[in-house]
């Protein structure tokens, strides 16, 4: 047989298959001897309708995946399959055992972002039921509409193109017969079983397909980014799913002591978005198996002072990831994340950490994502909700405004973000002087939030930025954001400029750019700047200053207008160019 011999050597596809069968008969049970005698015997079907793959499959949730659905699982020379990992094999143990062996039927994983949950769990356990008929009617529910109906078009291709489920198990969907219900949100299978995939806003109970209300309900990302923002949303989400779930559930069938037919099985995925998310309350439920998974296996542990330390905070800023960071945030060097990057492949070796997927996932680049935003890393990845709402920014340095205005400053800009709702989120127009001082620190001389709704107040909006121009005539340079007006605004305030008898002959720039970054991203990139005292604002703009230190990230803030603003600020001024004015010596003062 094939045992010693590795995957990757393995040329021939049904020698590479039958190396598969022979590994998971031992997986199951067999012993070597036996696995060979099952092999032997059965070599004239061994991956044929019904044949001995076809039994195996039944037994185990993994082998059918690795096998049946080798072109999402199994790595080849032809997919983009990523090894799978001891996490993937556990969920579907679990899945297994609860759907045809004795687990829990409420089963849940919080996973990171990236685990491939939805194909290990979603897609593999609903492919699997359906082609043995294990369950007669799968819900799939989501977020939202379109995830759901994702799920559904992979599965429909997969019965209708799968070569290997073909070959052993006959046709099992047919697109083609009007007998049979096949659209974008629901699957009727030629065994008479049922998949349906709808919103989390829709309702479950109710369904039914022929006498069977749904016997496997599976909540994958169930929960979104409104369900979670408000406390009432959060209650909301909750009470729909408790009163829902109870009138949608298939009941055990239970005779003399004796299950004849097993209930719902619930299966959850997700990740955690806040302490009182959907998924939260879930875990907390004494009827439910859930696991929490962490992507970067690194613990939290406690200080000789009795002090509770997050593990991942203390590991990636002590030590040579420490002296890795330092580089990174070197922004005056323009290389700095090459040689960031550099810096870890020289050390390597004592760099590398314990990942959950180290089959797939980089050490570099977990690194650089917890960089760029320590909270939201912690959250998608570590599955740590502890750190969710709370304050980005520790500090601002502030001082009198005379004070600050005593610098020799270098480059100075002027920002804008203009406010063009009328919502209570966006009432705001931010506005920003920032200069460089020769001194490498960055001073907000003037950040406003001004009143004044730019598409409302448009004359108005225009003739503030006009004004700010001639308070502060060493600025050389404007950016405003792009998205709101596309350029409308831009074009206005040149005309203004060239018109006003002083603007006129400053030369100045207008920087008219489109956000493209996500907010939450960019504001991350200035936490260390501001927690350090690098970038200084005048203690007069204390309504500016406290909407920076009330920021929690996008999704827990009234306002953003301040720290996306100061962030454009830190970011741009490094890069804008001020063009040195010459003064021509008089020939005359030195008698040529």
């Amino acid at each position: 047989m094939l045992e010693n011999e590795d995957m990757e050597d393995i040329v021939d596809e049904e020698e590479q298959n039958t190396f598969l069968l022979y590994k998971y008969l031992l997986e199951v049970g067999f012993d070597e001897d036996a696995a060979d005698k099952l092999i032997l015997e059965n070599s004239s079907n061994l991956f044929g309708y019904h044949g001995l793959a076809w039994q195996l499959g039944k037994m185990s949730l993994e082998f059918f995946s690795m096998y049946f659905l080798q072109d999402t699982f199994l790595v080849k020379e032809d997919n983009a399959a990523a090894p799978i990992a001891d996490v993937h094999r556990e969920i579907w143990q679990d899945i297994q055992e609860s759907i045809i062996g004795n687990g829990n039927n409420q089963i849940g994983r919080i996973l990171p972002r990236g685990t491939g949950k939805s194909a290990f769990g979603t897609f593999a356990a609903a492919c699997w039921c359906h082609a043995y008929k294990l369950k007669t009617y799968t819900l799939i529910c989501s977020d939202i509409g379109t995830t759901a109906e994702k799920f559904i078009k992979d599965i429909k291709n997969t019965f209708l193109e799968n070569k290997y489920l073909e070959k052993a198990f006959g046709i099992l969907l047919d697109d083609k017969d009007k007998r049979y219900v096949c659209n974008s949100t629901q699957l009727e299978f030629t065994n008479k079983t049922f998949i349906e995939a709808i919103s989390s806003s829709s309702p479950m109970r109710g369904r039914k397909y022929g006498n069977s209300r749904p016997d496997l309900i599976i909540l994958d990302d169930y929960q979104s980014e409104d369900d979670v923002r408000t406390e009432e949303a959060r209650e909301k989400k909750w009470k729909r799913f408790s009163d829902d779930v109870k009138y949608a559930v298939q009941k055990a069938v239970i005779r003399n002591g004796k299950t004849i037919k097993k209930g719902t099985t619930l299966l959850a995925l997700g990740t955690l978005q806040h302490k009182e998310d959907f998924y939260s309350r879930l875990i907390k439920q004494p009827t439910w198996e859930f696991r929490i998974e962490k992507g970067v296996l690194i613990d939290d542990f406690t200080d000789e002072k009795g002090q509770k330390n997050n593990g991942l905070d203390h590991y990636f800023n002590t030590g040579l990831w420490k002296k890795f960071k330092d580089i990174l945030f070197n922004f005056k060097n323009k290389n700095h994340l090459a040689d960031a990057k550099e810096f870890y492949w020289d050390h390597e070796t004592e760099m590398k950490y314990p990942l959950l997927w180290s089959e797939f996932w980089d050490c570099l680049d977990y690194a650089l994502s917890y960089y760029e935003n320590p909270t939201s890393f912690k959250q998608e990845v570590q599955s740590d909700v502890d750190s969710i709402g709370e304050k980005w920014f520790k500090t601002v340095a502030t001082y009198p405004r005379s004070e600050n205005e005593t610098h020799n400053f270098i480059k100075t800009m002027l920002l804008i973000d203009p406010a063009s709702t009328t919502n209570g989120k966006s009432d705001y127009s931010a506005f920003l002087i920032g200069s460089q001082a020769d001194n490498n620190l960055k001073y907000a001389r003037r950040a406003e939030l001004a009143k004044i709704n730019a598409r409302t107040d448009f004359d108005k909006y225009i003739d503030h930025a006009i004004k700010l121009l001639k308070e502060y005539p060493d600025a050389t340079h404007v950016y405003i954001e792009k998205n709101t007006f596309n350029g409308a605004d831009a074009n206005q305030l040149e005309l203004k400029i060239n018109k006003d008898n002083v603007l006129k002959y400053r030369n100045i720039e207008i920087i008219n750019e489109a956000q493209k970054k996500n907010k939450d991203d960019k504001i991350s990139t200035i936490i260390p700047y501001m927690n350090k005292g690098q970038i200084i604002f005048a203690e007069e703009d204390s309504e500016f200053t406290d909407q920076i230190l009330d920021f929690r990230g996008q999704k827990y803030s009234v306002h953003d207008d301040a720290p996306d603003i100061t962030a454009e600020f830190n970011n741009r001024i490094e890069n804008i160019e001020v063009v040195e004015k010459v003064n021509i010596l008089d020939r005359r003062k030195f008698g040529l």
